[in-house]
């Protein structure tokens, strides 16, 4: 794989794991925190999902159980700060 198309699979990686820890639709809005502690599930886990940022989505929100405890730690962190500030926009 070429250095350009590991970066952008990585990119969009992250972009479908910071969807999956925040409970929204894919966008650029991601913490670093959960790109750094949950790229590498989600390559483990959704690799062969990449480019479809929708279904790698999907595919961490199926193996949550699986994800590292790094991983599924900033997961429900942003899960429910993501939760707070709905409820606190209500």
């Amino acid at each position: 794989m070429t250095f350009h198309r590991t970066s952008r699979v990585a990119f969009l990686v992250a972009i479908a794991v910071a969807a999956t820890a925040l409970s929204v639709t894919p966008s650029l809005a991601f913490s670093s925190e959960a790109q750094q502690m949950c790229t590498g599930d989600a390559m483990r886990l959704c690799g062969h999902e990449v480019p479809n940022v929708q279904r790698i989505t999907a595919c961490m929100a199926r193996n949550r159980a699986h994800v590292s405890p790094g991983c599924r730690a900033v997961m429900e962190r942003e899960h429910a700060a993501r939760k707070r500030a709905a409820a606190a926009a209500e």
